[in-house]
């Protein structure tokens, strides 16, 4: 049997049995906020059963320049980078090169001592790895412009917070070290490998980890401030300086589009393939997509947060169970249900009240289905 699986074509929200009205307004809590001065920039899209049925900007891609922001935009995503490094890994796994069940230092001998040699490969993607969520060392690492090398080597050696699978905090450095493992196994740097594996299959043209072949200028700015306003000293190493935004951070530095992350969340939705192509098995999307922490008070994926996760549900509380996303510092969230076949990507350039213009947007999205 042919393994092919729905592409993303354009449609209208009554193809699949949303409502256009409903759509408009959850979009429109995104144009209220530009409007109040609480956001710069903002993009929505929706898609449902393989149809791109809604899509809209609102705002300037940089203060005081008049381009508009639309669904084609790039956005600093900050945290949505981290599923997409899982999902890196999660194809060496499907390949057999790594497994999850693997101690880390089988693939990084240099993390010795103490207790990490009880950290698994899936500890580093589900949050319970005992890693720091950041370096003690991390804003003078910044402010020094160092490589991503030096975070990685003091990732490796830096204090464990508890024993792995113990406790669940949320760690970007446990996302650092599962980055290293598929640099190490693949020979690429991950930023190529997440093109040629990912995001060139996919079509995904306007996405890359770091800046990728686009300058600063062709993304949407980071915050309310013009860059005239900004801290001198953020500018050399803040979210739109160009250090950072090349630094192809693997917890937060990926830039993208709402029609690429729609790309990426159906294909998670069909299982791993898109069109006629296989990016991840079944399993693998299965894997990612289930709480791989039961023992513990704390649901979360590989990767990617699950419904009523501990530490975010951004998608709202009118979302049902079976969804699946992450969010992100910058004003960022991506999600896919699978009950309801729906995705939604609401783009930011700035968080609002600690999500709450994120979440309000998403339960008006979900708010919009009429048809089941």
């Amino acid at each position: 049997m042919a393994d092919t699986a729905p592409t993303l074509t354009n449609g209208t929200p009554d193809d699949v049995g949303l409502s256009t009205d409903q759509l408009e307004r959850a979009s429109g809590l995104l144009g209220a906020a530009r409007d109040a001065g609480e956001i710069g920039a903002a993009s929505l899209t929706v898609a449902r059963y393989g149809k791109l049925i809604f899509s809209a900007g609102h705002g300037e891609q940089r203060p005081g320049e008049g381009q508009a922001v639309d669904a084609d935009s790039i956005f600093l995503l900050a945290s949505i980078t981290k599923p997409v490094t899982a999902c890196a890994l999660m194809i060496l796994v499907d390949r057999g090169l790594v497994s999850l069940d693997d101690p880390a230092v089988d693939y990084l001998p240099e993390f010795t001592g103490g207790e990490r040699p009880q950290v698994l490969v899936r500890h580093l993607l589900s949050h319970i790895s005992g890693m720091p969520d950041m370096l003690p060392e991390n804003v003078g690492l910044r402010r020094d412009h160092q490589p991503q090398a030096v975070f990685i080597e003091r990732a490796l050696r830096t204090p464990l917070l508890y024993a792995p699978a113990t406790d669940f905090r949320y760690q970007s450095k446990g996302i650092l070290l599962a980055a290293a493992i598929v640099e190490r196994v693949s020979g690429m740097r991950l930023r190529d490998f997440e093109r040629q594996e990912i995001f060139a299959p996919l079509g995904m043209e306007r996405s890359a980890l770091g800046l990728g072949d686009f300058a600063i200028e062709d993304t949407v700015w980071c915050g309310l401030k013009t860059p005239a306003e900004e801290d001198g000293e953020l500018r050399s190493w803040g979210w739109n300086s160009p250090y950072w935004r090349d630094f192809g951070a693997p917890w937060g530095g990926m830039h993208s589009t709402g029609r690429d992350l729609a790309v990426l969340l159906q294909t998670m939705l069909n299982g791993g393939a898109y069109g006629h192509k296989r990016i991840f098995s079944r399993a693998a999307v299965a894997a990612m997509t289930c709480n791989q922490n039961e023992d513990l008070d704390a649901p979360w994926g590989l990767g990617w947060g699950i419904y009523r996760s501990k530490v975010w549900s951004y998608w709202g509380r009118l979302a049902p169970p079976g969804v699946f996303g992450h969010t992100g510092a910058t004003g960022t969230v991506a999600w896919g249900d699978s009950e309801r076949g729906l995705s939604c990507v609401v783009l930011c350039n700035q968080m609002v009240r600690n999500g709450s213009l994120l979440r309000r947007v998403s339960n008006a999205v979900s708010a919009a289905v009429v048809e089941v």
